[in-house]
């Protein structure tokens, strides 16, 4: 069984975003048959973006053999990498899949030559240890993915929430369900620090 130190965030740049600069976090899951990708960041900007999304990019690393990828959901800051794994299956919600469109999001990181979405439809176990938890409302078709681990689940919740203390609060249906899980850890995407459960 993978431990937590087998998820590993994966900066890929800071945006700024409610007068602050915050993280774009990604992350890797190792332990299984290959490297799993959650989400992939942002690894390019466009004038058009820069206007309404200041981006400072992080080098990508090296990662080697990427099996497969979970996108949270589908807005730019957590595709923008998808098209550098062409062939690879790449999970999503179908609800997600199918609302892809301008101005919401940025169609040509989605559909790209070479892309193999694996649509899901709510919760569903995708690998050993690996399953997603429908959790909609910061997009139609978001979720979380869960990692099953030695000291208990490990979720990494996208945009469920911006801030962990709604974490504790539990101030949504798609945060409670997170909660019900009883995690050793909550990684979101825009926050240095995973919210770990008092």
């Amino acid at each position: 069984m993978r431990t937590p130190d087998d998820v590993r965030v994966l900066h890929t740049a800071d945006i700024y975003f409610q007068e602050a600069w915050v993280p774009v976090n990604a992350w890797t899951v190792s332990g299984g048959d290959g490297l799993l990708l959650v989400d992939t960041g942002v690894v390019e900007t466009t004038p058009e973006l820069e206007v309404e999304w200041p981006l400072r990019l992080q080098p990508w690393p090296e990662l080697g053999d990427v099996v497969a990828i979970v996108n949270t959901h589908l807005h730019f800051d957590h595709c923008g990498a998808n098209r550098s794994f062409p062939g690879t299956p790449i999970y999503v919600q179908r609800a997600e899949y199918e609302a892809v469109a301008e101005p919401a999001y940025l169609v040509d990181w989605v559909r790209f030559p070479g892309a193999r979405y694996e649509l899901v439809e709510g919760d569903q176990v995708l690998l050993p240890g690996i399953s997603v938890l429908f959790t909609p409302g910061h997009s139609p078709g978001h979720q979380a993915v869960v990692v099953e681990t030695t000291e208990g689940p490990v979720v990494l919740a996208g945009d469920a929430t911006y801030d962990l203390g709604e974490l504790e609060a539990g101030d949504s249906p798609a945060i409670e369900r997170i909660r019900r899980l009883e995690p050793c850890r909550v990684h979101v995407s825009h926050a240095a620090e995973p919210w770990v459960p008092a």
